[in-house]
């Protein structure tokens, strides 16, 4: 079976967004992803939580079609999104010695052609999944697994609905940003009250204010928005529950590339401006990894691993950033950054080993890339969140 970074397609609604082509559970024991094999999709489960990470194939008595989702659970099982005519059926995949069990759990009907059906990010605790049917004037979110008589709608949101990040270890906070009269808001929906709505961003009236990435240890909130920059949207950050404002720093502005934030650092509880947050960086000439965190005013520009699974990784609690990536010599490894830490010098080097199936590539990395490459480089109680406001904008960008 040959590797492939390339994501099939998929119904997404923001095409322009980089797509992460593998999946990671909350805790990161597992990934999924669709691999491809000559011209078939088929679906493959990574086991991360080892000593070594290894793939399982888990090919059904057919290739997968475009537009299928897969997600991995807690319990190492597969959890597969099916879209036919109008329906999404939905199923359980394992490993069954030489061959592939599949368990399944009912579908979801949407026979509006407005609506659009996809996964939402995995819940904490592994144990559920939920998908987000967004149609032209409300969303529903449904349980598709973990639920008690397959799948079920859990809430639905006025507004057509997209994003999906969850705000608390136990699967209770969901936050989606929420298009309504011409703006697009991020608002919170409380899972466990009948998916009441509050609202969660309120940079300004005439703002697009989206959340991309929320940390439950620390509350630290990834944010983007065009409050600051009318007619263009920047990243910023923000503390859930602090009054004091959302700021954008310059550092996180790459001429000519798109950032997307994809993983924060857990467990620094007190300290949120202390988080490691991994960038995306895409730019005309190719994809890399940024490395920031609040409390600097510089992004650190590391050459992504060969094969990388772009937009897909993890922290461990200690700061080592870890990137699946996949090439012929190792179809599953994982590429492990151990970045400098808060007032680090300017000749920090950021160490990187790999773990692979098959091989190994122990040799460290001490090159590391400070300004943007002219090419590319080589369980807290869940509280109810605090709406973030932002007062007059004048002076409040960071550099």
């Amino acid at each position: 079976m040959t590797a492939c970074a390339i994501e099939p397609a998929a119904e997404h609604e923001d095409d322009d967004v980089p797509r992460a082509v593998c999946t990671i559970t909350a805790d990161g024991s597992y990934a999924a992803r669709l691999a491809l094999d000559g011209d078939c999709w088929f679906p493959e489960r990574w086991t991360l939580d080892g000593p070594e990470p290894y793939a399982v194939p888990l090919p059904a008595h057919q290739p997968e079609e475009p537009g299928t989702e897969v997600q991995p659970m807690g319990d190492g099982r597969v959890l597969i999104r099916r879209p036919t005519d109008g329906r999404h059926i939905f199923s359980l995949l394992y490993p069954t010695g030489p061959g592939t069990g599949e368990l399944p759990l009912g579908a979801v009907q949407c026979p509006d052609e407005g609506t659009r059906l996809r996964m939402l990010p995995p819940a904490p605790g592994g144990d559920k999944a939920y998908a987000l049917a967004a149609g032209r004037r409300s969303s529903a979110v449904w349980l598709v697994a973990g639920g008690a008589f397959g799948p079920e709608q859990v809430a639905e949101v006025p507004g057509r609905c997209s994003g999906g990040v969850w705000l608390d270890r136990g699967g209770r906070m969901l936050a989606l940003d929420r298009g309504s009269g011409g703006r697009t808001k991020a608002v919170v929906v409380d899972l466990e009250r009948g998916g009441e709505v509050s609202p969660l961003l309120q940079i300004a009236d005439d703002s697009d204010d989206r959340l991309l990435l929320a940390d439950p240890d620390s509350g630290l909130l990834l944010i983007r928005s065009d409050a600051p920059s009318p007619g263009r949207e920047r990243l910023g950050w923000g503390v859930l529950g602090s009054t004091l404002p959302v700021r954008f720093p310059e550092c996180l502005r790459v001429p000519d590339c798109a950032v997307t934030p994809f993983a924060i650092q857990p467990g620094q509880v007190l300290t949120p401006e202390s988080c490691g947050v991994a960038l995306r960086i895409d730019g005309p000439v190719g994809s890399w990894v940024g490395v920031w965190r609040p409390a600097e005013r510089r992004v650190r520009h590391l050459p992504a691993p060969e094969g990388w699974l772009a937009g897909a990784g993890l922290w461990s609690r200690d700061g080592v950033l870890q990137l699946p990536y996949t090439t012929r010599a190792v179809p599953c490894g994982v590429a492990r950054w151990e970045a400098p830490q808060r007032g680090a010098g300017p000749d920090s080097n950021c160490g990187c080993r790999r773990a692979g199936a098959t091989s190994h590539d122990g040799a460290a990395e001490g090159q590391r890339h400070d300004a943007a490459p002219t090419e590319a480089p080589s369980v807290p109680a869940a509280t109810r969140p605090v709406p973030l406001q932002q007062a007059p904008l004048g002076g409040l960008v960071t550099k």
